[in-house]
């Protein structure tokens, strides 16, 4: 059986085969020094193509409805299809990373991803959109858990969690980015008009990430044989923090699939009565989880992981509870409340299983992503049929269940820290 890819930076002086001077090894990527700034520009591009293409048809679900004469469970799918062929495709897309490269495994997934954009608008019903939309998600599978492994490998250990939170604030800037254009050029093109423009920035982003990402220099080939990749996620489900993070990541993203698959619904009926542009401009408010999810660094360090997490998760459940006011203003505040929770949440969590995992970091990666991307695709179906059946406070009541999961976890993992250094206090008295 192959080695399975340890994934871990080569340790600068450390001897290497493959180089007669071991002392001249490159040291990690870290804010200052050569590549750091291209590398992280580029990964924002992929992760803002990323999340624009992959909601693409989020902000447009009214219009879908309208136009192909279904209900608002059924529009959803154009999302859920997406994000449930993601979370499929990224374990067997990370383990031929393993292989074939975190860069270029991230390539190609780019330019696939972008091609089926562009062909996205011209759909000829639901069933066809659907399905290009499967495709798609399969597609960018292959960019989330590369990108958290090729940074694992390639950037210090302590500059890690920022590393990442920047690609996060890219996922976030492309969520916002990608709703509002595709918002204001429905409104005046409809809502094929709305994804030929979504498809079109992509594009531009794609080009960007090719000409600035840097190559990888600390990846080592290791081989992708279905029982190393097996024995891996083995070993990562069987960790009980590597579990506990991934359980948190789905609930996040479950509160974050069903607030905002139906806000647009809410905003267009009465009372509100929003135009389509006007409800794509309400995702403006990612921006506030580009500086979370940015931020999350230096709050693990002032607060500590679950203190961090506490903090996201009651954010976020102070946001929800926000949300049911008939007012627009509070609305709005509620969801600054749930974006900036849930991007912090996100970024600290996905952090955390990258500094975990010690061995095969893109199929622990990707189990992350997995499981991430299901909550999406729950929280998307489930709060759109919440909301066809009994409107606003039933989607909002979802969400609170998976926040209690949250608070669970996290307790329970508090706890279990706590067991454990009592437990290593006692060994060590005796």
């Amino acid at each position: 059986m192959p080695p399975v890819h340890t994934g871990a930076p080569v340790i600068p002086g450390a001897s290497i085969a493959s180089s007669p001077h071991p002392a001249a090894a490159p040291a990690p990527r870290a804010p200052g020094r050569p590549g750091y700034r291209r590398m992280s520009l580029a990964l924002f591009a992929a992760g803002l193509a990323t999340f624009a293409l992959l909601y693409s048809t989020q902000a447009l679900l009214p219009a879908i409805s309208d136009g192909f004469g279904v209900t608002a469970g059924q529009a959803s799918w154009t999302v859920s299809a997406a994000t449930g062929a993601l979370a499929l495709f990224v374990l067997p897309l990370s383990a031929l990373s393993e292989r074939f490269g975190r860069t270029r495994m991230m390539t190609v997934s780019m330019v696939v991803a972008v091609g089926v954009g562009l062909l996205v608008p011209f759909a000829p019903g639901l069933e066809w959109l659907v399905a290009l939309r499967a495709v798609q998600g399969a597609a960018i599978a292959g960019i989330p858990a590369s990108a958290m492994a090729y940074l694992a490998e390639e950037v210090e250990a302590k500059a890690l969690v920022g590393a990442i939170g920047l690609f996060v604030a890219g996922n976030s800037i492309g969520g916002m980015s990608g709703r509002l254009v595709t918002g204001w050029a429905a409104q005046a093109w409809g809502w094929r008009g709305g994804l030929a423009a979504v498809g079109a920035m992509a594009l531009l982003c794609a080009v960007a990430f090719l000409v600035l990402l840097p190559r990888a220099r600390f990846f080592r080939p290791a081989g992708a044989a279905p029982r190393a990749v097996a024995s891996a996620v083995a070993g990562h489900l069987r960790d009980p923090l590597l579990l506990r993070l991934y359980g948190i990541g789905a609930l996040f993203m479950t509160v974050f699939g069903a607030v905002y698959t139906v806000i647009g619904y809410r905003l267009v009926e009465e009372p509100f009565s929003l135009g389509q542009g006007v409800v794509g401009s309400i995702f403006l408010i990612y921006l506030v989880g580009t500086v979370s999810s940015a931020a999350a660094g230096q709050l693990v360090a002032r607060a500590g992981r679950r203190g961090a997490l506490y903090l996201a998760v009651t954010t976020t459940a102070l946001g929800l509870l926000l949300s049911l006011s008939d007012r627009l203003p509070a609305i709005l505040l509620g969801l600054v409340l749930i974006t900036a929770g849930f991007f912090a949440g996100h970024a600290v969590a996905s952090a955390a299983v990258s500094r975990t995992a010690k061995t095969a970091r893109a199929q622990a990666s990707a189990l992350y992503q997995s499981a991430y991307y299901l909550g999406s695709s729950a929280g998307g179906t489930l709060g759109a049929l919440a909301y066809h059946g009994a409107g606003w406070a039933a989607t909002v009541g979802i969400a609170l269940l998976a926040v209690l999961g949250v608070v669970s976890i996290t307790l329970y993992g508090s706890r279990a820290a706590r067991a454990e250094r009592r437990h290593t206090a006692l060994a060590a008295a005796r």
